[in-house]
């Protein structure tokens, strides 16, 4: 890094730092800065060196980028939350359940099949004693191995998988499986502009002839288009060139250049070649940031009359003209109402974000070309007007709907730039940042500068008010990562440079571009958007809710199984001394629900309405009030059904204990199987809604229930069952598919929207 001490016309190349493909101008005055990393594109200077090697800004840079950070990921922290609760639960339960088990036997409460107490002192084989604790101590483990919900991670790792995949196809690579969930969770998403909401590529987007606006179809005076036409062609430091008449026109110069000479070629029809071959150039002023134009003295070799041709910032061509060509081709003076009419229209252009370049003509007589040097002629006033471009990088399509996507999701847009402030506030309003009325508001819009010289407690208080960051530094993107996390936000960062790697690194999810971006920056992010569109950033929040949705769904799900298993089974060995579900039969419903259960929930499609709810943020409860409602009525349902057959199943349907027994274990498997469909929707009633989309979902339901017939009637001895005959099988079906109505009827009701165990924590 280094200070400016002697130097000309000195522009660098800063996009490596701020991303910005605009050269800065370096100065005495204004910005006597140099960093390392950066390129030279124009002029000379000298400079003096202040800090080398990790002292530098880029040495900084890298430092932070190469930082390890082991912080879990909100959907994690959750998880662990979930699953230690749930199993002390289990452990608890289990505990008792061996306890009530090895009392009952010991006391001599239990009898074997004949009737036969089981334990009578020492009577009782030492053999018998050990095989019956041995059956208690495999209870009360089968109860521990239900209630821990081991299949979460399983649940979690395929439903990222297959998002991960999917994603693909919407442009989007996912490098950290956990950043899809995390996604989800997301309340502010910090945008880089260049080449992320907008093309990276500038465009003449408006075109002013005289006083009027000149659409593509308008007539142009065919003296005045060609005087345009010779402008580009000849006073131009860019080129065009083609290999065949049939392949694309390849545009090399300043973005500005190339712009121009797009809309030349491609709007105006303009030959360059033939253009250049026709004129004798006598003499070139090249462009200079001090003068903010360029000249060109030329002489057509067919008639040999002398043009001077100029082009540069609209207001300095400007005070060069003394008249102007109105769409006609026809001349007229400029007096000084019409030279604020002109300075309105470049105002209304700026204002709009565009860079204004004007064209400037004079024909020289050949005694004027003679009399002095070229220098002077060049630089006489009296041109005439010839029109007047406005030059933007347009905003890619589809970025404001994604943003009004995001912004009705909840999620704050932040722009970070490092564009000057009119440009920042304009493209911001255009993308729908920033609403109409809004930029005025106080603290919307900021400096990076402005920003950085904040204390910490201004900068907590304002960061969020911040829509748009202008002029930023790479520290200053990486300061409001930081300010924001403190605050509790959930950041999502996009950024396609070298500079915005801290900020990635630092961002709970980094997306960085696949087109524009470099290496560092996509080696620090967590997600690569592959079209460098703004609108696939959107995609990745809906496959990020779709995550956190199923991971709930599951969830839901899963912990109904749970909770009904322990308390059927505590319960019955409590009261009647014995479990209903035996050990290899909760096995089974464990392998069922957690393997293919997971599978099923885990590909459920993202929807549109999705992103009409709120994003869950760090705070957000995993399991939602809504969750307990569904998860309590279906868990309280199946076990009023279960214990009612254990305990007066044999005497109502006139069944022998094996067959009870099995008829229990059947209609706990097929409630699952219906209560499945219901997890598929957490609040919508109609739970069949899009089902014939996933064909997966209906595919592993009737593996299950293939399985679950298999184990019933022809896995006898394994499962320790009994066939069942045509009635039993209906009268399963029919039990079980009672929780669809259930679960239609609990859907009516309201749930509070403040989560239930926030009531029993303690006030201060």
């Amino acid at each position: 890094d280094g200070l400016f001490i002697d130097g000309h016309s000195l522009q660098i190349d800063e996009s490596s730092m701020t991303g910005e493909s605009d050269h800065v101008e370096i100065n005495h005055k204004k910005n006597p800065f140099l960093v390392s990393g950066t390129k030279v594109a124009d002029g000379y200077g000298q400079m003096l060196v202040t800090s080398v090697g990790m002292n530098t800004t880029w040495g900084e840079m890298m430092s932070h980028i190469n930082r390890d950070t082991d912080e879990q990921t909100p959907l994690q922290a959750r998880l662990n939350k979930l699953t230690s609760s749930i199993g002390k639960v289990g452990l608890t339960v289990a505990f008792l359940v061996l306890v009530v088990l090895l009392v009952r036997y010991f006391t001599g409460n239990t009898q074997d099949e004949s009737g036969n107490k089981e334990f009578s002192g020492s009577k009782t084989k030492a053999d018998d004693i050990v095989n019956a604790v041995v059956e208690i101590v495999a209870a009360a483990v089968t109860i521990i191995v239900v209630a821990i919900p081991e299949g979460l991670p399983l649940a979690v790792t395929l439903t990222l998988a297959y998002s991960m995949k999917r994603m693909m196809k919407d442009q989007a690579m996912v490098r950290k499986l956990s950043a899809c969930e995390t996604m989800g969770s997301a309340t502010t998403i910090c945008t880089d502009k260049t080449g992320t909401l907008t093309m990276n590529l500038m465009k003449v987007t408006k075109f002013w002839l005289g006083k009027e606006s000149m659409e593509q179809s308008s007539p142009i005076s065919p003296y005045v288009l060609e005087l345009i036409q010779q402008g580009v062609a000849l006073n131009t430091t860019g080129s065009a060139y083609r290999e065949s008449p049939e392949s694309k026109f390849e545009f090399s110069g300043s973005p500005t250049e190339k712009a121009i000479l797009s809309w030349a070629i491609h709007e105006l029809n303009t030959d360059m070649e033939q253009m250049k071959h026709s004129f004798t150039i006598l003499y070139v002023e090249a462009f200079n940031s001090q003068k903010k134009r360029s000249g060109v003295l030329s002489r057509k070799k067919v008639d040999n009359t002398i043009h001077v041709h100029w082009k540069g910032a609209a207001e300095m061509i400007l005070a060069m003209c003394s008249s102007y060509y109105d769409a006609s081709g026809l001349m007229k003076d400029m007096n000084v109402g019409e030279r604020n009419t002109f300075k309105q229209i470049i105002q209304v252009m700026a204002a709009n974000s565009l860079r204004c370049i004007a064209f400037a003509h004079k024909q020289l007589s050949e005694e004027q070309y003679e009399d002095g040097k070229e220098e002077k002629r060049l630089q006489e006033d009296s041109f005439t007007l010839l029109g007047l471009v406005g030059i933007k990088d347009p905003i890619r399509p589809g970025v404001k709907k994604a943003v009004d996507d995001c912004q009705h999701a909840g999620v704050n847009i932040k722009m970070i730039t490092g564009d000057n402030v009119f440009t920042a506030r304009a493209m911001a309003i255009e993308c729908g940042i920033l609403k109409y009325g809004a930029e005025n508001i106080n603290g919307a819009v900021v400096e990076g500068e402005e920003f950085r010289n904040y204390t910490l407690e201004q900068r907590m208080e304002k960061v969020d008010k911040i829509c748009v960051m202008a002029r930023s530094s790479p520290f200053d993107k990486l300061l409001m990562v930081q300010c924001l996390k403190q605050k509790g936000h959930v950041v999502a960062v996009t950024g396609d440079g070298t500079n915005d790697a801290p900020a990635l690194k630092e961002a709970d999810i980094g997306l960085s571009m696949g087109i524009q971006g470099t290496e560092v920056a996509k080696e620090s992010s967590d997600i690569v958007i592959l079209d460098d569109n703004f609108a696939s950033v959107a995609t990745v929040l809906r496959w990020g809710r779709c995550v956190y949705s199923n991971i709930q769904k599951f969830i839901q799900f899963q912990l109904t199984v749970n909770v009904a298993a322990l308390v059927i089974n505590f319960v019955a060995a409590v009261s009647a001394g014995e479990v209903p579900l035996t050990a290899v039969q909760l096995l089974w419903v464990n392998l069922i629900m957690d393997t293919l259960g997971a599978l099923a929930l885990a590909t459920e499609q993202p929807t549109q309405e999705l992103m009409k709810k709120t994003p869950v943020g760090r705070t957000e409860p995993l399991i939602t009030n809504i969750m307990w409602r569904n998860l309590i009525s279906q868990a309280l349902y199946q076990i009023a059904i279960l214990l009612t057959l254990q305990f007066k199943g044999e005497p109502i349907f006139g069944l022998t204990e094996r067959v009870n027994d099995t008829l229990i274990f059947n209609i706990f498997v097929l409630c699952q199987v219906f209560n499945e469909f219901n997890a598929r929707k957490l609040e919508e009633k109609n739970v069949f809604k899009g089902i014939h989309k996933n064909k997966l979902f209906l595919g592993i339901i009737a593996i299950t229930i293939l399985l679950q017939v298999l184990m019933v009637e022809f896995l006898k001895k394994f499962a320790d069952t009994e066939r069942l005959n045509w009635g039993q099988w209906g009268a399963c079906i029919g039990i079980a598919a009672l929780s669809w109505p259930i679960g239609w009827v609990v859907k009516c009701i309201p749930v509070p929207e403040k989560p239930i165990f926030s009531y029993l924590t303690w006030k201060k």
